[in-house]
């Protein structure tokens, strides 16, 4: 077993805190307390290849292995979760299209991406569905058409051919005001026979007639990062929009679950690694009683600490990312091992840096006290921490959905 990184994910490593540093570390403040999309930053990454990280290279991206995507996020987030999660979302949706799309779809809608010129999204939730993915109720529907009534900025159906008719809501959406499209699930076929074969994927572009964004402010944290409810009022797509197999969206989402857990969890590595650093070096720096405060035990004690629980965190995040190329049967509930216990070990260590940081870290002179409201979120998103425990406990049962 080797633990340790290559030359080439070493560089990988340094390449993105550089940029991280110089671009996201001055502006972070900025953009939190602005609540405003990064725009310019996103343009930037794109250049290094970090808007198509997890891409394949036949279609503009930088074709990196999911281990080497977990570092990128986690050196991002590190510096600030914010903007990180812009960056590192801007293709958020893609795996699916990877995955299960067809050749012009991935041209179509990848490439864009990895240059930089568009931003995806996955649009999963809705206002009384949140975990609960079965019971989305977002419908789309088959309509033969004698002439598209599709904006003329997007591609538009043939004639006399089959759109889709998307009528719903979906909340909580990741780029929802910012994005140029979205992998939608929606339900196609209510008659199905059991609850999970009725769903499928569609792409839905954000200049549809009928399609509406309003932005959700006012967060507790990631404020860089956009975040909408979406509304679909007899949106008209093209039957070419369909992702993979009609019926077989909620077993896609489930695969790209596995995959998207992981980075959430290495979100959560990045935030606890972030959190570490600026504990450790205030209380270097921070005097009390005639000496630096990291003289004292309790100090010590706290440190230590923070830096075990980042460290196994870690060493879990990359074990899942690693089995996600390599076919490991255990796959599934690695993903919800790491998300759970890499989200907890977010919270807790930024939650000990601000104590650390005592009044200091209440206030948003130092950056732990954005850490402490950014941690959150990664216990909620991509399935909360009780619906992960679920999982893993269904997993060692071998039970099924």
């Amino acid at each position: 077993m080797d633990f340790g990184l290559s030359d080439e994910q070493q560089a990988i490593r340094d390449e993105v805190r550089r940029f991280a540093e110089n671009e996201i570390e001055p502006v972070a403040k900025e953009y939190d307390r602005e609540e405003k999309f990064p725009h310019e930053i996103i343009e930037k990454a794109a250049e290094m290849g970090l808007t198509g990280a997890n891409i394949p290279i036949e279609y503009g991206g930088a074709g990196y292995s999911p281990v080497e995507v977990a570092i990128i996020v986690e050196e991002l987030f590190a510096v600030d979760p914010g903007i990180g999660l812009s960056v590192t979302s801007a293709s958020f949706g893609g795996d699916a299209i990877m995955e299960f799309g067809t050749e012009e779809q991935k041209e179509r809608f990848l490439e864009p991406v990895a240059r930089g010129e568009a931003i995806m999204g996955a649009a999963i939730s809705e206002p009384d569905v949140g975990s609960d993915v079965s019971s989305v109720s977002t419908r789309a529907r088959k309509d033969t058409v004698e002439q598209s009534s599709t904006s003329a900025e997007t591609p538009t159906a043939s004639q006399n051919g089959d759109e889709w008719v998307i009528n719903g809501n979906k909340m909580w959406i990741t780029n929802g005001s910012v994005g140029d499209y979205y992998v939608v699930l929606c339900r196609t076929d209510p008659d199905a026979a059991d609850r999970y074969s009725g769903f499928s994927q569609v792409v839905v572009e954000s200049d549809r007639d009928g399609f509406e964004a309003d932005k959700i402010t006012g967060k507790l944290g990631i404020r860089a990062s956009d975040t909408a409810e979406l509304v679909f009022d007899d949106v008209r797509v093209p039957e070419e929009n369909l992702v993979g197999t009609r019926g077989a969206g909620f077993l896609q989402l489930m695969q790209f679950f596995d995959e998207t857990r992981t980075m959430v969890a290495a979100q959560g590595v990045g935030i606890a690694k972030g959190a570490c650093e600026r504990a450790l070096a205030y209380a270097q720096e921070r005097e009390q009683f005639g000496q630096s405060i990291s003289e004292f035990q309790a100090i010590q004690h706290k440190l230590a600490d923070m830096h075990t629980k980042t460290e196994a965190a870690r060493n879990l995040t990359y074990k899942s990312a690693w089995s996600i190329n390599n076919e490991d049967e255990q796959l599934t509930s690695l993903a919800s091992m790491a998300k759970e216990y890499a989200s907890r070990v977010a919270v807790d260590v930024a939650d000990e840096a601000v104590q650390v940081h005592g009044g200091a870290g209440y206030v948003n002179d130092f950056d732990v006290e954005r850490f402490y409201r950014d941690a959150k979120i990664t216990q909620i998103y991509e399935g909360t921490t009780e619906i992960q425990k679920n999982i893993i406990a269904r997993e060692l049962l071998g039970k099924g959905y």
